[in-house]
């Protein structure tokens, strides 16, 4: 009976890594893509672009 237990949470505790893993996986990613559009929007200009102008 203690094998079963012992492997039971075990196996929880496997599972709950696992979930984590993934989180921080896609907090990293998101991270990422967020900054990543901040420095694209950062590096266009503001004003109106010449094509509009002329």
């Amino acid at each position: 009976m203690k094998t079963k237990l012992a492997a039971s949470v075990l196996s929880a505790l496997l599972y709950a890594q696992g979930l984590l893993g993934f989180a921080a996986l896609a907090t990293v990613l998101l991270k990422e893509r967020a900054h990543a559009e901040i420095t694209a929007n950062a590096d266009m200009p503001s004003g109106p672009s010449v094509l509009v102008v002329r």
